[in-house]
Parts: C-alpha cells; structure tokens; sequence
C-alpha cells in the first residue's frame, strides 16, 4: 500500500468510527461532526505540543499553530465541497 492509500484509509477509518457512531448511539450528524472536530483539535495541540521544547515556546507560536491548522483544514474542506457540489446526491439525502 503506497503513502496515498495509506493516508486515505486511515481517514476513512475515522470516518467510519464516526458514522458507527451515528448509527449505534442514535446521535445527529451535527454531533459527530461536533465530537470529531473537538477530538481532533485535542490531537492536534498534542501534535503541536510535541515539536517543542517548553510551555513558553509553544506559548510564543500559539498563533501560527493555530494559523497553520485552520488554514490546512480550511484547504481541505473547501476542496470536498467541491467534490460534494459536483458528485453527492442531493436527491437521495437521509
């Protein structure tokens, strides 16, 4: 399995946690997203939090941390959107 192939499945392995979720705890949509998102973010600040040497290094790139990640996942949505606007079936929704 190449990089790519690897990279997606581990994405879509969150994805179907996610909808696992929906479908076994009857939650919304909205509350997945809103547990994934606030989990990932966690993650992220322990990802960051591993790149440095103390609690004031961090402290001092608090912003570009956060510039870095927002831009990434801004980048990343407005690209499956895109793909949304051009393939889902808006028909068909549940």
């Amino acid at each position: 399995m190449n990089n790519k192939e690897a990279f997606v499945q581990r994405a879509d392995e969150h994805i179907i946690l996610a909808n696992n979720q929906m479908s076994e705890k009857m939650i919304t949509p909205g509350e997945a997203s809103a547990s994934f998102m606030y989990g990932l973010a966690r993650f992220n600040a322990w990802v960051a939090a591993t790149d440095f040497d103390s609690a004031q290094d961090m402290k001092n790139a608090k912003e570009e941390i956060i510039e870095y990640f927002t831009k990434e996942y801004k980048n990343l949505l407005a690209q499956h959107i895109d793909e949304h606007i051009d393939s889902f079936d808006f028909s068909n929704k549940k």
